[in-house]
Order: C-alpha cells, then structure tokens, then sequence
C-alpha cells in the first residue's frame, strides 16, 4: 500500500488518465492514481454502440440525478458519469469536438491567461491521431486516434442533402478551426473500437515502476499544513488509508467530485460548509458554482423505410449486426449512435455558431439509458452551445460517501430558451427540405401541433434533456469568481491543483471531451514545466508509451 508518493492524481478519467501518463514520465518522480471505481472488463466497453447498454447500468454509471429543477416544471434529470477506471471517457458517445476559437480566446480574455486558442491548439494536436493526417490545426501519432465513421449511413446523407437544400454548406473538417456547417462527427475510435485514454496513455504508462493506480479507493479528504496541501485521505474495501503527498495533490475527479472532494475538505463559502458540520479551513465562496451544461431538444420522427438503427438491433438483424461487426468491424455496432452534426446560428446577427446538431438514424426514449424504438425513427437534437444559465453542485453533508446537490438550473436564462426554439424551428426547415420526402414519417416530438413560442416552451419545460457535458464548478480565472488560477493552482493554497472540466470558465462549443484532454495534456505540462522536465519528457524511452500505447 502506498503511503508516501510525489503525485497524487485523484480521478482516472480522461483527465486523470492523461496526467498520470505524463507526470509518471518525470524521471524519479513518484505517482499514485486514485478512482473511486472498479476496473472493469467488457466486450461493450470497445463497441461503439455499446454506450447505448453502458448509460444508466451501476455497475458502470455513478447515476447521478439532479435537484427538482424549478425551471424544468421541478423534473429531476439523470446525470451520467463514469463509475470505472476510464471514467465517462469509457462510456460516451466518442464524439470529438474541440470547439472553436471564440470559446477560448474568451476565457483568456476573461481572466484566463495563457488559454486563448492559439495556446491550447499545439495540445489539441499533441493528444490526437487524425486519420486524415497532419496539418497546421490536426495532429497525428498521439494516444487518441480520432476517425471518422467506419461507414456512411443513408438516412444521416439525406440528412445532409437537406440540410445543403435548406442552404447549409457542408464542413469537411470542423476541427480544423471553423465549426460552422454539416457533416459526419468525428469520433475517438480506432478501426471501429472505441480509442479510450485506459488504452492510449494508460495502458502503456502502468508498466512504469513508478506509478501505482488504486481503484475503489474513495478520496474522503484532503490533509493540509497551514496553507499548503500535504496529502490525502481514502477509503478502500472498508479500510482507511492516508497518503502523504511530496508535490502537489491534483483533483481529476470532474465536475461534480472535485468542487465535493474540497468541500469535504473545508474548502468552499463558509456558511455552506458550516451548515454541512464541517470546519472551514479555507474560504473559497466559488467552490461548486459556474455549473453549466448543454440542455437538448430532441425532436423525433417516424421514418417510412427500413433504413435506421431501430430495426436493425433486434432479433435475427441484431445477429447479423454482430457478426459483421466480428468479422470485419463495420456495421451498427461500430458507429456512434449520433452520426451527423450542424454547427450554425440561430440568427444571422450572430458572430459565430451558437447552435449544436446532433443527427441519429435511430429514436429512443427520454433519459439517460437510450434504449431504441420498435419501428423506424430518426431524432435531431439541438442546444445552445454556451449556455447561460448556470447552477452548483455542492455537498449535503459531512458524509463522503453521501450523494452530491445538483442543482443545474436549465432554464433560468431566457436566452437560452430562445436558441433552443430557434434550434427547433432550423431542424423542422431541415427536415421538411425535399431530401426527405419519402423517408418523412410524423413527427412525435414535440408533435406538429406545438409551433408557437407559448407551447415549445411548455414542451421545453417538461422534456427536454442533459447532453451530459457538465463543466465550470471549480472555475478557471483571476478574480473573486475563480476557484483555480490560469496555472490549474487552488486559489490561496499551495501543493493543490484541479485539473478536469470543472476549471471551464465557460462552455465550449461542443462536446466536452477533447477540452476536457487539451486541459489534462496543457496541465500536466504546467506541472512538468515547474518540476524542471523539458516538454520532450525526462525519461526517453516512455515517451512511445505515453504516447500511442
């Protein structure tokens, strides 16, 4: 059992996946790895359509539910996240969107020095491997390779000839620095597998003497000295443990354990922490504030041909999917279930893309377990890409194993409410276009009766849904609001970062992973930087397996 160590890495996501790659590269340098899940073994776990049976299982979702939100007709959400080894990273949709220059310029521009694009573009192209080769914006060779679908869809390529006759253009590579447009997503996958950063950093990272990963080790607390942070506490199989930390202890556990990892820690608004019975070491009012996430339409229709996921996942079809999918990974199982994206604006005035699609050949239910539909449907799903409206996530008590407050507040910005009903009126022009005729069944969600402003609003209200992309609760900046400071360092302590999606000032356009891995590559290399290792890495030889492992 480790007790004394130089890193302490608490979360095995994608955050803290990359960080233990990187920082078990520094030459004598000594790095545990802490998840409060197991380590689990499945063959869902490398099949794309696997997320479909991953979502909403305990044995591999923490099943997270929010408050009743007021804004939301008092509805309590699902919020999924990872409960193993690989975090969500292990269980999402694969999508990979960086965003766009907007997003990070104006976090430097906020008070976040040091993360405006042109800064976090060399560890967006570092952590990549894009089949479509190296240029200016992509990378290739790095531990997560990013593909497009192993195979075209014909429902999504009608998608996009109605999107191009409704007067959309088409965008071959919305990574590449311009999101607007439509297209195929790009998806974290390697030959019809998912590409997760267990396999891509840390599989190739565990041989090293020097990095011990410990799963369902649950972080209880953290151990200070006056100001600095010297260590942490865990539980793990009913026993307790205390780890003294050399360096630095750097919270990893993502945007709903981390803000409660310092809050068990006396580390938050004082009244809060009083209230909760516990002693306030330091006083940090932004601790679990800022949260935001992506609130979706989905809007849904029957289709009158067989041509969608739904009819091909079931009885004798299913066999037949799986058997392609073994012999020569390709098929349903090896495509995410949303295929195609639109980047647009929700009216000409604005400066950029302000409104995300998400096209599936397939429907499925409300809620975070997407089981499909009997018949044949297809879903377009639509959000403001940085929200407004912002909640917290905060402790209920003293207790760590208790659950966490979610409080997100979805709709509490009228502007937001605004977007998404310009978002729906878009995909109805799209999918009324002449492309569809033919395939365009009825429209079961919302239903063609809802059109005034008055009723999508209700419908908002009682069915729209997470796109399961939180961010912001232990925010990056340097003013009163922040929790960190542009070096990922907590505010007022020393030997304490958090490195994940909590520190997101602001949303980024898109889906959050690859941000979420650009944050863990550019922190971990913060921290290299100060320990006096050059970016090429201290020890030579483990740079291939801390690469494409």
């Amino acid at each position: 059992m480790i007790t004394e160590c130089d890193y302490a890495i608490v979360g095995a996501g994608a955050a803290g996946c990359i960080l233990a790659a990187r920082l078990s590269e520094i030459a004598g340098a000594r790095v545990l790895l802490l998840e409060a899940g197991a380590r689990r073994r499945s063959p869902l776990l490398s099949i794309p359509a696997g997320e479909t049976w991953l979502l909403g299982n305990p044995r591999y979702d923490w099943r997270f539910e929010t408050e009743p939100d007021p804004s939301l007709y008092g509805r309590r959400l699902k919020i999924p996240r990872g409960r193993l080894l690989g975090g969500s990273n292990a269980i999402n949709g694969m999508i990979f969107v960086r965003g766009q220059r907007a997003d990070f310029d104006d976090w430097a521009e906020g008070g976040a020095q040091g993360w405006g694009w042109d800064d976090v573009l060399p560890f967006f192209r570092k952590l990549e491997d894009w089949q479509g080769g190296e240029s200016e914006t992509r990378g290739r060779g790095g531990p997560i390779r990013v593909e497009l679908p192993r195979q075209r869809e014909p429902l999504c390529d009608v998608f996009l000839e109605a999107a191009r006759q409704t007067g959309f253009a088409v965008n071959p590579d919305y990574n590449s620095g311009d999101l607007e447009g439509f297209g195929y997503y790009q998806c974290t996958q390697r030959w019809g597998r998912r590409a997760s950063v267990v396999e891509g950093y840390l599989a190739g990272a565990r041989v090293r003497a020097n990095l011990a990963v410990e799963t369902e080790a649950t972080v209880t607390g953290l151990c200070f000295e006056d100001r600095r942070c010297t260590g942490l506490r865990y539980r793990r199989g009913g026993e307790r443990h205390t780890v003294t930390v050399m360096r630095e202890v750097i919270l990893a556990a993502g945007t709903i354990g981390s803000p409660q990892i310092l809050e068990l820690s006396g580390i938050g608004e004082p009244g809060r922490l009083m209230r909760a019975g516990i002693h306030v070491h330091h006083a940090l009012s932004a601790v679990g504030e800022n949260l935001r996430d992506h609130l979706a339409a989905r809007l849904r229709w029957r289709v009158g041909q067989r041509v969608t996921f739904n009819e091909r996942t079931r009885g004798l079809a299913l066999a037949g999917q799986i058997a392609r999918y073994l012999t020569t990974r390709r098929g349903v199982l090896s495509l995410p279930i949303a295929l195609g994206f639109g980047f647009v604006r929700s009216t000409p005035g604005e400066p950029v893309p302000d409104l995300q699609f998400h096209f599936a050949p397939a429907s499925y239910g409300p809620g975070s377990t997407r089981r499909l539909d009997r018949h044949p449907g297809m879903t377009l799903g639509v959000y403001p890409m940085r929200p407004l409206s912002r909640g917290s996530v905060h402790i209920a008590s003293a207790d760590p194993l208790g659950p966490p407050v979610i409080e997100p507040r979805f709709l509490s910005e009228d502007e937001d409410r605004r977007r998404l009903i310009a978002g729906i009126r878009i995909a109805r022009r799209i999918v009324a276009a002449p492309a569809f005729d033919g395939y365009r069944g009825e429209e079961t969600a919302p239903g063609a009766h809802l059109w005034d402003e008055r009723s999508l609003t209700d419908h908002l209200r009682a069915s729209a849904d997470t796109s399961y992309h939180p961010v912001g609760t232990c925010r990056m900046g340097s003013g009163a609001g922040a929790v960190v400071d542009p070096c990922l360092r907590l505010r007022g302590l020393s030997g304490l970062r958090v490195v994940d999606a909590s520190v997101m000032p602001s949303m980024v356009s898109g889906n959050t992973q690859a941000a979420t891995m650009m944050i863990a590559e550019k922190g971990a290399a913060m921290i290299r930087e100060e320990a006096g290792v050059r970016s090429a890495g201290a020890v030579r030889a483990s740079e291939l397996a801390g690469g494409r492992a």
